[in-house]
């Protein structure tokens, strides 16, 4: 999605939609389509003929669109039911902010997280960057990050570090820092304000950060205050009911679009950056970013694990989800779950909900 590549028509009709392989993907994904090298992109539904004799092909990122045309495509998409194979239409979308022109050559925007170290390294090589390991020998206190876009012409540099002052080979936390981009100069990269960097190849590099700080920080473990540990218990309460990033933004659009086609629709709405849940035994926020709950009047916080067995998105039922986002699954089978919590059996939350009441 970063790099802005284009096919000839008749190649991507042969290699791509009438492939059987390939053609179960594209089918299911928004293409654009123009008619010479100067003419305008035209977006056409997935599985759709374009209009006119198109000569290329590329495909439809949210960053190029304006905002009406990613909101009608993400109606169409929830209300038709396509299941694309992966997040496209509801891609988040990462624009330059003023503090970033502000600083120049390096972003702020994920900095200060105090994360799980080793579920960050094992994210690292999972989404193909490299990093070296953090350890107590020489060098090893000093991360970074790195990760290849726009076809290898970008280089995007993550830095972090250990969080714990004493540990015995490699830190149990880490603490994240800055975000650069370098530009591929021959064999050497330079590195480039991010003010030069192209939008789509930003946009893809801060997603894959703010996956990194989502998935890892300590704000997203719902058992951390039951630890007794509160050397970082000021972050916790800062980031787990904190602003939503740029994906979970997308995760509130995509519930606007869902909770009316729900069973438990009457039961729900969405105040700023939570789920709303009137149960029978108390009112429940849902955090859209952590997934973390607040009981209303008394804003104590109930811890609700994920059943092992279930998972994730047990008690969602048959849900239509555009894409798939754990933390969106979690969100609605906690919402399942609160709004119907006269029929709770777990004293352990039965516990919690009276003393809160």
């Amino acid at each position: 999605m970063s790099a802005d590549r284009t096919w000839p028509y008749d190649e991507w009709c042969r290699y791509y939609r009438d492939h059987p392989v390939t053609g179960t993907l594209v089918r299911s994904l928004i293409w654009e389509f123009a008619d010479a090298d100067d003419g305008p992109w035209q977006a056409a539904a997935p599985g759709r003929l374009p209009v006119g004799s198109p000569a290329r092909v590329r495909l439809w990122h949210p960053v190029r669109a304006t905002v009406d045309e990613v909101r009608a495509w993400r109606e169409r998409i929830v209300t038709d039911q396509w299941r694309q194979p992966f997040k496209q239409a509801f891609r988040e979308i990462y624009l330059l902010t003023p503090a970033e022109e502000e600083t120049g050559g390096y972003s702020n925007r994920f900095a200060a997280h105090i994360v799980h170290y080793q579920c960050l390294y094992a994210l690292f090589k999972e989404r193909g960057w490299q990093a070296n390991y953090l350890c107590n020998h020489d060098g090893g206190w000093d991360g970074e990050a790195r990760g290849e876009f726009g076809d290898g012409g970008w280089r995007v540099r993550f830095d972090h570090e250990p969080a714990d002052d004493q540990f015995h080979y490699s830190p149990d936390h880490a603490t994240t820092d800055q975000v650069r981009f370098d530009r591929r100069t021959g064999r050497r990269w330079e590195p480039v304000p991010l003010t030069d960097v192209p939008p789509a190849v930003f946009t893809e590099a801060m997603r894959d950060v703010d996956l990194f700080v989502a998935v890892t920080s300590i704000a997203a473990d719902p058992t951390w205050t039951d630890r007794g540990d509160d050397r970082y218990a000021a972050y916790w309460q800062s980031a787990v009911f904190g602003d939503l990033t740029a994906n979970a933004q997308v995760r509130r659009e995509a519930l606007e679009r869902i909770l009316p086609r729900l069973r438990i629709a009457k039961k729900c709405s969405l105040e700023g950056r939570f789920l709303v849940v009137r149960g029978e035994l108390a009112t429940y926020r849902i955090h859209l970013g952590s997934a973390n709950v607040l009981m209303e009047p008394s804003g104590a916080y109930l811890c609700v694990v994920p059943s092992r067995k279930g998972g994730a998105g047990a008690g969602t039922g048959r849900v239509f989800l555009p894409f798939e986002d754990e933390r969106l699954s979690l969100v609605l089978s906690k919402a399942f779950l609160l709004a119907d919590d006269a029929r709770i059996t777990d004293e352990s939350i039965l516990r919690q909900i009276r003393r809160a009441v």
